[in-house]
Order: structure tokens, then sequence, then C-alpha cells
């Protein structure tokens, strides 16, 4: 009885992408994978490179190739686009993104696809929203990768704050991922206890602590010009969940459907990822001000899409 073949379709191999490659290849879930991007030469270097892990991590086949290749594919992961300059606003980098998102999507729904899109292309939510649109794909199988990267790196931060083992942090990072997003900490725990129970942190260390882990990505980009691994891992674990059909916890970039009183827009909010892409969207309680911080994330976001030519 022959078994599924895992393909998954990588569009934009830049640090992003092909460290996302990387990370997928070493999971073991994927048994082909194809590199699409404009700098053909790239492409084809780094599939000759990657390839020489799989003996290590399995026997999955690399290669470059087309759009047309998605048509047996379970997952086309977006990375490609281009990052804001200075002196642009929002609306100028997602109008260049959403005509970059254009060229992709067309050819790849015109091929045949029938899987999910996972997106990570920024800003990501509302290219993740324009992803759907664009492509009329069921909401569930459209996923960005939301807040996952600024909840592990609220997660980091809580961790080296309270001298404990990251994996004892259960913390989120909601909303849009950028200016607008907000760390959960009425329900965050360190070991099953509240957060706000603990005795050696204060108010005052959670708001410096949120405002770090907004602050790192550019710290990062300071210090090396761009962030990627832990957005690459984030990637990774959504994609395995996916063709390993796994039951993944994860905040994502996920379509809200009346959650937290909000209605057609992808936002940062936990859900449950597998076979079926979103399996299920998850409206985390909220305190009050909390829920204020999600509605004006959701109206930054809207205020941008209503303005975006598609």
């Amino acid at each position: 009885m022959n078994k599924e073949k895992h393909k998954v379709i990588l569009v934009g191999d830049g640090a992003v992408g092909s460290s996302f490659a990387f990370s997928i290849l070493q999971s073991g879930g994927v048994d082909e994978l194809v590199i699409v991007d404009i700098k053909k030469d790239h492409t084809m270097g780094d599939a000759l490179d990657l390839e020489d892990i799989t003996p290590f991590s399995g026997s999955a086949t690399v290669r470059t190739g087309d759009y047309s290749d998605a048509s047996e594919a379970q997952i086309v992961v977006i990375t490609a686009g281009v990052p804001r300059k200075p002196g642009e606003t929002r609306l100028d980098l997602v109008e260049k993104n959403t005509k970059i998102l254009e060229s992709i999507i067309s050819p790849v729904v015109q091929s045949g696809f029938k899987g999910c899109f996972v997106v990570s292309a920024n800003p990501v939510d509302i290219l993740t929203t324009m992803t759907q649109r664009l492509s009329g794909f069921p909401k569930e199988r459209v996923i960005g990768t939301g807040t996952s990267l600024d909840s592990a790196r609220l997660q980091v931060a809580l961790a080296h704050k309270l001298d404990v083992d990251v994996r004892e942090i259960n913390a989120y990072v909601l909303g849009e991922h950028g200016d607008s997003s907000f760390a959960n900490f009425d329900e965050a725990k360190v070991a099953g206890e509240a957060i706000r129970d603990i005795q050696n942190i204060t108010d005052d260390d959670l708001l410096e602590l949120e405002s770090e882990v907004k602050k790192k990505g550019g710290k990062i980009i300071g210090y090396k010009g761009a962030t990627f691994y832990g957005v690459a891992m984030s990637l990774g674990i959504i994609c395995k969940a996916i063709l390993m059909n796994e039951d993944l916890v994860l905040p994502v970039s996920a379509p809200l459907d009346g959650q937290y009183g909000l209605k057609n827009i992808y936002l940062g909010t936990v859900s449950i990822i597998n076979g079926n892409g979103i399996q299920q969207v998850l409206e985390v309680p909220l305190s009050e001000e909390e829920t204020k911080k999600m509605q004006h994330s959701a109206y930054e976001m809207n205020k941008v899409l209503e303005e975006v030519k598609a």
C-alpha cells in the first residue's frame, strides 16, 4: 500500500525560506521539497546544498521547480516579499507585497493546488488575509505564522527573567504580528502558577518584558541585518503538523469568525493545526483591557486592508 507523498512547495528562497527548508528537512515530515524563486541560480545552489543533509535526516527529494509543481503538493509556503524601507508606510509595503502575492497565488491555484497556504511574508496578518481573498480558498486552509514568533520571544524573555526552563512558560502574544500586539499576561502561567501570583515579578516588570519582546526583532536586525531562525522553525512545525496530521496548538494568524467579536480578518490567536489546516480557532479568555487591545489590532489591520487595491 502506497503512502501519500508529503510534498511542499517553498516560494521565496531568502534567509527565511532557506532556513525553513533546512528546518523542515530535519523534521522528517517531508518527502519532496520544491523551491521556487526568481533567482534561479540561488535556488539551484540551495537545492544542491540542502540535499546533502538528507542522508542524515531522511530520504527527501530536494529540487528547484515552478508553480505548476504545486498541483500535487500538500502545502505552499510563501516567504517571498520585500521588507519595508525607511520612509515607507505600512500601506506602501502591503501594496508592493500584494502584487507579489497575486503573481504567486494565481498560477498556484491554476495548477490545481488543493492543499494549504502557509504565509510568513510581512505584514503577515494582512498578507494572510489577502492570500485567502485572492485564492478563494476555505479560510481554514490559509494560515499565517502570526504571533508564534512573538510568543516564542515572550517565553524566552520570561524564562530569562524568572530563571526557569523555557518549557515551563505558558504565555502568548496575541493580535497583530507588529506594533499593536500584546502579551496575554492575565492568563499566562509559569510551571502551572499564574504569573500575576508570582512574588518576584511586578506589573512594571511585565510591561518592560512586553516592550523588550516588541523591540527584539529590531535589535536582531541591528546586529545582523535580518531575523529568520525563529520564524523558520515556526513555519517548520506548522507544516509538519499539517503533513503528519498532528494536533498542534500554536498562536498563528488565524481567521476570526466571531471570536473576540471580530470577523473577516486574520489575527494572532491560539489555534489547533492538523491535516485539515486550522482545525479550530481557540478564543483565549481575555480581560476587558486585553479585549480592547485585540479589537484595536483588528482596527489597525482593517484600516490598511480597506485601502489595498487587490
